[in-house]
């Protein structure tokens, strides 16, 4: 069976399910990916197949709402960032429960510019709607090379705020946006670092972690060299 942007939901949910692989399931949940309803398709693969479907925001909502984690994952490959709001992508975040999802969902929220959501996702109590707004700032750090980096820098009040929640998908997506921030420009470098050297020497242990790792990346030859161009 071949799709093309004429596909329906129903069509492609009963595609995907031909391409169900138990033992790519398995290995996702030794990953921490979420495979209660995961049909053990690659991201490469779904990749494929949103480029032989099109983006189509309606059907794309569809798809989520199957709740299948291929079909969502789809969704977000599908959906256009020239036309999401900010109050489908709140609807997106509150069903959000794999650190998969979320990174994939970043990128897409960042490409459709709603950073103005980070704060707000960063005060929300519920883990990964939390991680979210870290997986944001680190793709934000890395993609809106055209904004200045004053705007990058202003997340690391949200770092510091936040670098004590220790729960796991958070306290990594936290390490992960302060790294980024740290390796985007040497004006961002210094500030990063700082506050990497703070956390790392304060009384919490979830703080001190992230901070002496973003340190140890920081300041390794690999990235001073990089920021020397």
């Amino acid at each position: 069976m071949t799709l093309g942007p004429a596909a329906t939901t129903g069509e492609i949910v009963t595609f995907l399910r031909t391409l169900r692989n138990d033992e790519n399931i398995a290995g996702m949940g030794r990953f921490g990916i979420e495979t209660d309803n995961a049909l053990g398709i690659s991201n490469p693969v779904m990749q494929k197949i949103a480029r032989q479907v099109k983006k189509n925001p309606a059907r794309a909502l569809e798809l989520w709402e199957t709740g299948i984690r291929e079909a969502r994952m789809l969704a977000l490959y599908t959906l256009d960032p020239k036309t999401l709001d900010a109050a489908t992508a709140r609807r997106l975040a509150g069903d959000f429960a794999s650190w998969e999802i979320v990174d994939a969902a970043a990128d897409l929220f960042v490409a459709a510019r709603l950073e103005d959501l980070i704060p707000e996702f960063a005060a929300d109590a519920r883990e990964f709607v939390r991680r979210t707004a870290f997986s944001m700032i680190a793709s934000a750090a890395v993609h809106l090379k055209k904004e200045p980096d004053g705007l990058i820098l202003g997340y690391l009040v949200l770092v510091e705020a936040h670098a004590q929640d220790e729960r796991n998908f958070v306290r990594k997506a936290v390490n992960w946006a302060l790294r980024n921030i740290g390796k985007r420009s040497r004006n961002c470098h210094g500030p990063a670092l700082a506050l990497a050297q703070k956390l790392a020497t304060g009384a919490d242990k979830t703080a001190r972690w992230t901070g002496k790792d973003a340190v140890r990346e920081l300041t390794s030859e690999k990235v001073l060299e990089r920021l020397k161009d």
